[in-house]
């Protein structure tokens, strides 16, 4: 179980310890949970990394099937074949 869930679950079984204490409790929660959205952070940074690699190779192979689609454009034109 992750131990942001545990800390959770914790927090909700001691409801008559001293405000000192569930104070304690909310700081640690806290801190995790800052730990967490930093975590959360650096793997949202990293896959935008992958995203804008990913748009930018489509764009090179947008261009080169474009350009390839032209270079057929002025290519001899089909014909029927002499048995039709």
């Amino acid at each position: 179980m992750p131990a942001h869930i545990q800390v959770w679950k914790n927090m909700k079984r001691i409801a008559a310890v001293s405000d000192e204490t569930r104070l304690v409790q909310l700081e640690e929660l806290a801190a995790h949970q800052a730990k967490v959205i930093d975590e959360l952070s650096d793997q949202l940074a990293e896959q935008w990394k992958v995203v804008e690699q990913t748009r930018a190779k489509l764009d090179r192979l947008t261009e080169r099937f474009l350009t390839l689609e032209e270079s057929t454009r002025e290519a001899a034109p089909v014909t029927r074949p002499p048995h039709y």
